[in-house]
C-alpha cells in the first residue's frame, strides 16, 4: 500500500500527539476496537480513505480522547501495512506456529506501536497497553520480535525492499535496537507474571479426588498351548545367471573387436599400395615427377598483392569505385612518400652516407638464416615421418601377437554347451509369462467394465447440467435481446431530437473587414491585408539568400571536383610507378625463392631420408604375409561368425518349438494379442 494514498486518511485523525487513556482497562477497550476494526477491513474491495470514514463516523459516541488514539493506530497500521505483514507472517512460520490466526491484528498493533509510537508513548504506557493484553501471547511475540538476531538480519533486509536501506535504519531499526534492553526487562517482568499466576490459579481451583471401583478381581488367565511352527518349503536359490553378464554382450564385443581389426587392415592396406591416382596435382599442369615442381606450379603469384596499387581487382578487370575519402587519405599518403623521399635526396647531397652495402650484407644473412630454419624445418618433418614409420612398425608388431595368442586360446578352447536344458527352462519361462499376462488382461476387462459404468453414469450427469446451463443462457439471452431493443428505441429517440434541432436556421455567415486594423491596444498591430504584402516580401527575401547560397555551394563543389581530378591524377602516376617496382621486387622474390627450393644437400636430412626409406621396406616386408590370402573355399570362419551363427539356429528351433505348443493351447492366443495392444 503506498503511504502518499493514506495521507488523507491521516489527517482527519486531530494534529496533537498520542494521549491515551489513563486505566488499563480504557487500553483493553481501544486495542479492542482497533483490532476489531482491522478484522473488518478488506484490502481487495476497501480503501484506507473510505475505511477511516466509516471508522471515525462510528466513534462519535466515544470521547475525543479516545477517537484520536484509535483513529490513529488504525491509521498507521494501515499506512505501514506492508511493513507489519512481513513481521507477523514470519512470527507465524517461526515462533508462533501453535497461535491462533484470529489474533494477527493484535501481533500487527503490538508491532505498529513497538516500532513507530514507542517513542511518544513512552515506555510506561506501553506496558500499561501491553499487560491489558493476552500476556502469554504478547510476551511470545515481543520476544521475537526484539530478538537481535532478527532485527539485524532479515527484517532489515525485507523492510529494505519496501523502504531505503538508511531511511530503515536510521528511522526504525535503530531505535527499535536502542530500546532493545528496556524491552527485554519487561519480557522478563511478563514471564515473572505468568510464572507467578500459574500456582494460584491451581490452588483456587477444586481439586478433584479420584476414586477406585469397586470392581471384582479378574480370574487368570490359562496359559494358551503353543501352535506349532508352520514348515516353510524351501526356496530356489538364485541362479549364478543373475549375477553375470549376458552372453550377447560378449558376442557384440568380439564382433565389435574384429570388425576394428578389420578396418585396420584396410586402412594399413590403403595406405601402403596408394595409388598415383590419389596424388593431387595442380589444374592444367602437366604430371611431373619432381614434386617440388608441383608445388611451385601450384601457387602461381598474382601481379599485384595489394589493390591500393591499381584500379582494378587482381581476379577480374571489374573497375574499383573510390569515394572522396580514400582519393584524398591515398593522395595524401602518397605526397607523404614523395616528401620523404626528396628529404632523402637533400640528405644525400648535404653528404650524408649511404645505408646499401649494410643493407645487402642484411639481406644475405637473413637468406643464409632462413636456409638454415628450413633445414631445421625439413629435419623436423623428417623425425615426423620416421616417427610414424616406428609407429606403425610396432603396430603390427602388436598385432601380430594378439593373432598369436588369439590362435593359441582357439585351440585350447573346446566345443559348446547343452541346449536341451536351456530350451526347456526358456519354454517354462515362455508359459508362465502367458499365464501372467491372461490374469493381467482379465484385470484389465474387469477394470474396463466398472469404467464404463462411470463413463456412463457421468455422461448423465453431464448431459442434465448442460440441459440446464442451456436454459440459463436462453432466459438470458431474452433478457439481453429486450435490453438492446430498449436501448436502441431510446436511442432512436435520441437521434430525431438532435436531428430537429439541426433542421433549425442559424446564421453562420459573418462580415469581416480585411482593411480594417483590430486595435487591441498592441504594438505593431495590422490588418490582414497588410500582413499578407510583409509576409510576401519576406518570401521574396529568403529566396534570394537562398539561390546566393545554392550558387556558393555550387562553386564550391565545382572547386572540389577539380582538386579531387588533380589528386586522382598524382595517384594513378604513383600507382603506376609503384607496380613497376613491385614487378622489379617480385621477380627478384621469385629467384630467391628459386635457390632456396632446390634441394637441400644437408647430412642430417639424407641421413633422415635413408633411415625413413629403410623403415618403410622393413614395413612392406611384414605387411606382405598379410596380404596373401588363400581361396574363398579354403578360408576358415572367425570364431564370431560360428558363434552368431550357432546362435541364430538356437533361435529358430527355440521358435519352431514354441510354436508347436502355442498350437497346442489355443486359449493363450487371445490373451497374447489383447497383451501386446
Amino acid at each position: 500500500m503506498d503511504c502518499d494514498s493514506l495521507r488523507p486518511a491521516i489527517s482527519l485523525v486531530t494534529p496533537v500527539s498520542v494521549a491515551p487513556p489513563g486505566k488499563m482497562a480504557c487500553y483493553g477497550k481501544c486495542i479492542e476496537t482497533v483490532i476489531k476494526q482491522l478484522d473488518q477491513f478488506k484490502p481487495e474491495k476497501d480503501s484506507p480513505e473510505q475505511f477511516l470514514e466509516t471508522v471515525s463516523t462510528s466513534l462519535q459516541t466515544l470521547s475525543p480522547q479516545k477517537q484520536a488514539f484509535i483513529l490513529e493506530i488504525l491509521s498507521g497500521c494501515l499506512e505501514y501495512r506492508k511493513l507489519l505483514t512481513i513481521v507477523v507472517d514470519a512470527f507465524y512460520l517461526r515462533d508462533g506456529r501453535l497461535c491462533l490466526w484470529a489474533d494477527y491484528s493484535l501481533f500487527e498493533v503490538i508491532c505498529y506501536l513497538a516500532t513507530f509510537q514507542l517513542e511518544k508513548l513512552g515506555l510506561q504506557l506501553f506496558r500499561d497497553i501491553v499487560k491489558s493484553q493476552p500476556v502469554h501471547k504478547v510476551c511470545k511475540f515481543l520476544r521475537f520480535f526484539f530478538n537481535p538476531l532478527n532485527l539485524g538480519s532479515w527484517i532489515k533486509d525485507e523492510w529494505s525492499l519496501v523502504y531505503e536501506t538508511a531511511y530503515v535504519r536510521e528511522n526504525w531499526i535503530n531505535p527499535l535496537t536502542r530500546w532493545q534492553p528496556e524491552v527485554q526487562e519487561l519480557i522478563n517482568q511478563l514471564q515473572g507474571l505468568l510464572t507467578n499466576q500459574s500456582p494460584l490459579s491451581k490452588t483456587k481451583a477444586k481439586v478433584t479426588e479420584p476414586k477406585e471401583f469397586n470392581l471384582t478381581a479378574p480370574r487368570p488367565r490359562t496359559i494358551p498351548v503353543p501352535e506349532p511352527v508352520p514348515e516353510v518349503a524351501k526356496t530356489k536359490p538364485v541362479p549364478r545367471s543373475t549375477y553375470q553378464p549376458p552372453k550377447e554382450q560378449h558376442l557384440l564385443e568380439m564382433t565389435k573387436r574384429y570388425n576394428r581389426w578389420k578396418a585396420e587392415e584396410l586402412l594399413l592396406r590403403a595406405n601402403i599400395e596408394e595409388r598415383q591416382c590419389a596424388a593431387s596435382r595442380a589444374w592444367g599442369a602437366p604430371p611431373l615427377q619432381d614434386s617440388r615442381k608441383k608445388l611451385r606450379r601450384r601457387f602461381l603469384p598474382r601481379i599485384l598483392k595489394t589493390p591500393k596499387l591499381t584500379f582494378y581487382r587482381s581476379n577480374n578487370n571489374a573497375p574499383v569505385k573510390l569515394n572522396t575519402a580514400a582519393i584524398l587519405r591515398e593522395g595524401a599518403l602518397y605526397q607523404r612518400q614523395v616528401e620523404k623521399e626528396l628529404q632523402r635526396v637533400d640528405r644525400l647531397v648535404d653528404g650524408a652516407g649511404d645505408f646499401s652495402g649494410f643493407l645487402e650484407w642484411q639481406k644475405k644473412m637473413q637468406a643464409k638464416d632462413q636456409a638454415e630454419q628450413l633445414a631445421a624445418g625439413q629435419c623436423r618433418r623428417l623425425q615426423g615421418k620416421l616417427s610414424h614409420e616406428e609407429a606403425v612398425l610396432a603396430r603390427q608388431q602388436v598385432v601380430q601377437e594378439k593373432k598369436q595368442k588369439a590362435d593359441r586360446k582357439k585351440a585350447e578352447v573346446t566345443g559348446g554347451h547343452p541346449t536341451a536344458e536351456l530350451m526347456q527352462q526358456c519354454a517354462e519361462r515362455r508359459l508362465q509369462e502367458e499365464r501372467s499376462m491372461k490374469e493381467l488382461v482379465e484385470q484389465v476387462m474387469e477394470t474396463q467394465k466398472n469404467v464404463k459404468a462411470a463413463q456412463t453414469k457421468l455422461l448423465k450427469g453431464r448431459r442434465q447440467t448442460v440441459q440446464e446451463v442451456i436454459e440459463e443462457s436462453r432466459e438470458l439471452l431474452q433478457r439481453s435481446a429486450e435490453a438492446a431493443r430498449e436501448e436502441h428505441r431510446r436511442r432512436f429517440e435520441l437521434i430525431s431530437q438532435l436531428r430537429a434541432l439541426e433542421t433549425q436556421p442559424t446564421r453562420r455567415d459573418k462580415l469581416v473587414d480585411l482593411t480594417q486594423i483590430p486595435s487591441y491596444g498592441l504594438e505593431g498591430e495590422m490588418s490582414v491585408v497588410e500582413l499578407r504584402e510583409r509576409l510576401a516580401l519576406l518570401k521574396e527575401t529568403q529566396q534570394r539568400k537562398e539561390e546566393e547560397k545554392r550558387d556558393q555551394i555550387i562553386q564550391g563543389k565545382r572547386a572540389k571536383s577539380r582538386e579531387l581530378q588533380n589528386t586522382v591524377e598524382q595517384i594513378a602516376l604513383c600507382r603506376a610507378a609503384m607496380g613497376r617496382s613491385a614487378a622489379l621486387r617480385w621477380e627478384e622474390k621469385e629467384v630467391q625463392s628459386a635457390a632456396q627450393r632446390a634441394p637441400s644437400q644437408d647430412e642430417r636430412v639424407l641421413e633422415l631420408q635413408r633411415r625413413i626409406q629403410e623403415k618403410a621396406a622393413e614395413r612392406r616386408r611384414q605387411v606382405a604375409p598379410l596380404h596373401v590370402s588363400p581361396p574363398r573355399a579354403a578360408r576358415p570362419k572367425p570364431r564370431a561368425q560360428l558363434e552368431a551363427q550357432r546362435r541364430l539356429e538356437l533361435e529358430q528351433s527355440r521358435e519352431r518349438r514354441l510354436r508347436a505348443l502355442q498350437r497346442g493351447g489355443s486359449a493363450c492366443g487371445p490373451a497374447r494379442r489383447l497383451g501386446a495392444t
